[in-house]
């Protein structure tokens, strides 16, 4: 392939696979807890039944999106430029939900095994959101803080870099 033609992959080169398995599994997870609980047939208080669907059906399918979006080019062609945020934010969000959700439905449930099942999902779900929150804040922080800014100056010679400004205008520091 010459240089010139660049192919067009709708893969990102920067892909973190350990990230990836943790947005998979948090899927599997989600989607296991949404079934097992969409399979119940009897409840005595269904609020908490619906609010664990709700929190599971809305885990699975916008982590579904956002695993879209960290593995392929789609969010450059959208204009999402702080993925890193959004990421962060939704995953610690998905994390409390679950644990709030599981909380509520393991103390308004009639004990059945689906029931069970479902809130044990659910806790590991919440598990597996919070360690990826966490493999996020080690890898880069928070997201909202720069870790490395760029600068363009050399901040332990600052006579230089003043003489090389000069220099690039044309004048010399003797003329300045």
């Amino acid at each position: 392939m010459a240089p010139e033609q660049k192919s067009k992959s709708l893969l990102r080169n920067d892909l973190d696979k350990k990230r990836v398995g943790i947005k998979i599994l948090e899927v599997l997870l989600s989607f296991i807890a949404f079934i097992c609980e969409e399979v119940v047939n009897n409840c005595s208080d269904c609020r908490a039944l619906y609010f664990f669907e709700f929190v599971s059906c809305t885990a699975v399918l916008f982590t579904i999106l956002l695993l879209i979006l960290l593995t392929t080019t789609l969010c450059e062609s959208v204009g999402i430029n702080r993925l890193s945020l959004v990421d962060f934010f939704f995953t610690l969000g998905m994390a409390v939900l679950f644990l709030i959700a599981s909380c509520v439905f393991a103390a308004h449930n009639e004990g059945t095994a689906l029931e069970t099942t479902s809130v044990i999902t659910g806790f590991l779900a919440t598990v597996a959101f919070l360690f990826d929150v966490g493999l996020i804040y080690k890898e880069k922080g928070f997201p909202w803080s720069p870790k490395n800014p760029v600068s363009t100056r050399n901040p332990d010679n600052k006579e230089s870099d003043e003489k090389k400004t000069l220099d690039d205008s044309g004048d010399t520091a003797n003329n300045a």
